[in-house]
């Protein structure tokens, strides 16, 4: 404390700060550690002395006035509530613009001949990925930005589909990857987890499509067979793990909710309907394999994500123990057991739940790794 006394002191910048997401943590840092500092001078804990505190409301507010500037932090409680709402604003906007563009394409499409129906494709999606970088440089909070990218990937897409339908091109899963590479460009350059999500889905479709013509499928049916989707999750589920997401807003737990979503969902399709496996098994075996496999690995994700602190691991795999659990309990006992009973079994495993997750949370804490 010596130190914010000295008659010249400046405040200085915090250079460790290089996005929003780090900005806005730091400016709750500052404003959690001001309300308790007030506490504790109230009820006579800790004082200190005008100077010393001076000094310090003095080196925070210049701070917070950086992080307002550099990144248009939110400062206060009304702050955060008016940016939720631009937020939402923002994604239905860019919804909106993203269709209005796909509709206009589509209503006037044919009245341009085919030269003119290249140039425009190419024009619009340039145009627009071009704009969406400009509109970055000059717009800190990033709101219209992500209008922009939104609308440059719709060019996109629609120039790939477009393209493919002027020239007769044979429809392939390979249309998938310059979708997920622009999606992705966009989403790590502009800090955007639409766009991620998007460029996740690209591939997911690309490796499951790729996986079910390994199997001898049409790269169109790859649903048929809940297995072609298992090599994209363990993909996404270990990426995180393998590149750092520490300066991008929630990248690392998209990535693992994406990944866990493609593992349990197959296995929960798999569970209740066997027959259309891989396995050279009958279908009341593979719906065996399936249901202990969605127990195990779904009870292993709450461990996993108890023990390193990534809270969308739990969410996701409580959910679907549970779902799974109740699966098995509508198998056994729904037709033989009064609904009553049957309820009431419910309601006490739900109870049951309660007491291990509590358990599990009173447990020591372990270094949290959630920032992947």
């Amino acid at each position: 404390m010596d130190k914010l006394c000295g008659a010249k002191w400046e405040p200085l910048a915090d250079m460790n700060i290089a996005s929003r997401t780090e900005a806005q943590h730091r400016a709750d840092e500052i404003r959690a550690f001001s309300e308790e500092l007030a506490r504790l001078e109230a009820a006579g804990v800790l004082a200190l002395t005008d100077a010393q505190r001076g000094a310090l409301k003095q080196h925070h507010d210049a701070l917070l006035a950086e992080y307002a500037r550099n990144f248009d932090v939110d400062l206060d409680v009304r702050e955060k509530q008016l940016s939720l709402g631009m937020r939402i604003a923002s994604f239905l906007g860019a919804l909106a613009l993203a269709a209005s563009v796909f509709f206009l394409f589509r209503q006037y499409w044919g009245l341009f001949p085919t030269g003119a129906q290249v140039t425009l494709l190419i024009v619009a999606s340039l145009a627009t990925l071009l704009a969406a970088f400009w509109i970055e440089r000059h717009d800190a909070t990033g709101y219209f930005a992500k209008l922009a990218a939104l609308v440059a990937f719709t060019c996109f897409v629609l120039n790939i589909y477009l393209l493919g339908d002027i020239f007769n091109i044979t429809p392939s899963d390979k249309a998938l990857l310059p979708w997920a590479a622009l999606a992705l460009l966009l989403a790590y350059a502009l800090d955007l987890r639409l766009l991620l999500a998007a460029g996740i889905l690209c591939l997911i479709a690309f490796i499951s499509a790729r996986a079910g013509t390994f199997g001898g499928l049409y790269w169109l049916d790859f649903g048929e067979r809940p297995e072609n989707f298992f090599p994209a999750a363990v993909l996404f589920c270990a990426l995180p793990s393998l590149i750092s997401h520490a300066h991008l807003t929630a990248f690392g737990q998209i990535y693992r909710v994406f990944g866990l979503l493609t593992l349990f969902i197959p296995m929960l399709i798999l569970a209740n309907w066997g027959q259309i496996s891989y396995l050279p098994f009958g279908a009341s075996a593979v719906e065996r394999i399936y249901q202990a496999l969605g127990f195990i690995v779904s009870a292993a994700v709450i461990w996993l994500g108890a023990k390193r602190g990534w809270r969308e691991m739990v969410n996701v795999g409580v959910t679907f123990f549970v779902i799974f659990l109740y699966t098995k309990f509508y198998d056994w006992w729904w037709k033989i057991m009064p609904k009553s009973v049957f309820f009431l079994i419910i309601g006490l495993t739900a109870i049951l739940s309660i007491l291990v997750m509590k358990r599990l949370r009173a447990e020591p804490k372990h270094s949290a790794g959630g920032t992947v």
